[in-house]
């Protein structure tokens, strides 16, 4: 069985993430005996980037690019995905959670009548059947799932598999749009999120509450990010406040982050916050409340003031 894997980018670079659903794909192909895991790439890619998946665990790499690929539209991309695992005989695709491509995991499971399963987080057990951990209640717990259908579709949470570095380069196939594959969605305007780092490929996240006071005072932030290589995330009533934009709210119902470091500074510590981060390998709190609900869930807490803990750990790190 071929084993098939959406691959994300944005301009021109694969994310790490879906580098990680490669080297899903390459355990789990060890776990079933197949020997093929194909990397589907659609847009435009160079052809060293797409080569150097087989460094992550693609056999090989099928590439489509096409001028109406440049766009993330769900309806195309979920036909040339349906066409090209009918074509590979690939009975199970896997991708890495976003919000694309849940959309377009959505349309595929029922264009190739496949089941699909969210929030994966460990390799699928086959000693009895085929079955999946994935998270639930925003991460709180875990279940099982038992996959009957011939057909699987695997979303993958970040972090769920060690990500591979083989040094490998896969073979390149290039391939036009075919079937029924057509664009069924316009789009009428674009804002591209901002930043040095963005979120959702972040190793590291430092994000600020109303305890940074104001707009004004967001540099320790930046400053703090920078030093460590780190994206910079906010609280809601942050970007409520329109001291931040809102592509950097964290949260429930903002961007869900899974870093291995978190670092929470002036954040009380709502609920729908901690939804949001609680798959970060590590959470660190700095508030001056010793009874902020985040410390309760933080690995490590600093109770004092931010304007004097920040700078002083900033400079630590970068004398380190």
């Amino acid at each position: 069985m071929s084993i098939l894997v959406f691959v994300e980018g944005s301009e021109g670079v694969i994310k790490k993430s879906s580098k990680e659903a490669i080297s899903y794909g390459a355990e789990t192909a060890k776990l079933i005996g197949s020997s093929d895991v194909i990397a589907v790439v659609l847009g435009n890619y160079s052809d060293t980037e797409l080569e150097a998946l087989g460094s992550n665990g693609a056999t090989r790499v099928i590439h489509v690019n096409d001028d109406s690929l440049n766009e993330n539209q769900i309806g195309i991309f979920a036909d040339i995905l349906a066409d090209i695992s009918k074509s590979q005989s690939a009975d199970l695709v896997i991708m890495t959670k976003s919000s694309f491509s849940d959309n377009v995991g959505g349309r595929l499971a029922a264009k190739i009548q496949a089941s699909i399963v969210s929030n994966v987080v460990d390799i699928p057990d086959i000693s009895s059947g085929f079955v999946v951990k994935k998270s639930i209640f925003t991460g709180k717990a875990f279940s099982t799932v038992v996959v009957e259908s011939a057909r699987k579709i695997l979303i993958i949470k970040r972090n769920a598999v060690e990500l591979l570095e083989s040094g490998d380069r896969a073979p390149v196939e290039k391939i036009t749009i075919f079937g029924e594959a057509k664009a069924t969605e316009t789009i009428t305007g674009k804002k591209k999120a901002e930043g040095d780092i963005l979120l959702d490929d972040a190793e590291i996240v430092v994000s600020g509450g109303r305890g940074l006071k104001g707009p004004e005072n967001w540099g320790m932030i930046e400053d703090l990010a920078k030093a460590l290589g780190a994206a910079t995330g906010c609280s809601k009533p942050v970007s409520d406040l329109e001291w931040r934009p809102h592509h950097e709210h964290v949260g429930q119902t903002g961007v869900k982050v899974s870093p291995n470091l978190y670092i929470a500074v002036g954040i009380s510590g709502a609920i729908q916050h901690l939804a949001g981060v609680n798959s970060s390998k590590v959470l660190v709190a700095i508030n001056q409340d010793p009874e902020a609900p985040f410390f309760k869930a933080a690995d490590y807490g600093i109770v004092g003031d931010a304007f004097d803990i920040v700078p002083r750990l900033t400079e630590k790190v970068k004398s380190l």
